[in-house]
């Protein structure tokens, strides 16, 4: 009897440990060289579960980053009427959930930089809110200095860092 009790506790080993992904994995986000993150589904690397209006370049809910000055937080009038078009999105799509990302240039030391991420995170989320946007549907982090968009080491790539990033369910 012992030597068919052991055979069949290493297959039960041997079977848990199966290489078949997970439900929770198959959606897994992955992030290419420059810190995008885009989502795997069946093979295809591109998030395309996202309504067309969230991916089609001549919508404005293809546009996802709001920029800042140096070191400020409030967002600038010429974004109000992108996160008023988001905040329209989420309003009337309650399945969807957004991460808001908060960036900063490489100044700064690490841990001004991720308070200043969350700040500018947090202000973008705080207007979804006021738009209407339910606020579990809405998530803010900071990478501070993280994930640069541009890595040079000058005015322009500095203001290309400076910004929040919005990503919707399936980009994350």
């Amino acid at each position: 009897m012992k030597q068919l009790v052991i055979p069949a506790l290493l297959a039960l080993l041997i079977a848990g440990c199966s290489s078949t992904p997970d439900a929770d994995q198959a959606n897994a986000p992955v992030e290419d060289g420059r810190g995008k993150v885009a989502t795997v589904e069946a093979g295809n690397v591109n998030g395309s579960k996202l309504p067309r209006e969230l991916t089609d370049p001549k919508s404005i809910l293809s546009r996802r980053s709001i920029f800042f000055d140096y070191d400020r937080f409030d967002v600038k009038d010429e974004y109000r009427e992108l996160v008023t078009a988001h905040a329209r999105f989420l309003s009337n799509n309650r399945q969807f959930k957004m991460l808001i990302q908060g960036n900063t240039d490489e100044r700064g030391s690490r841990e001004y930089n991720l308070a200043l991420g969350q700040k500018r995170a947090d202000a973008v989320k705080r207007m979804l809110v006021m738009l209407g946007v339910r606020e579990d549907q809405v998530e803010s982090v900071s990478l501070g200095e993280e994930k640069p968009r541009s890595e040079g080491h000058d005015e322009a790539a500095w203001a290309e860092n400076r910004r929040s990033d919005m990503l919707y369910s399936g980009e994350f």
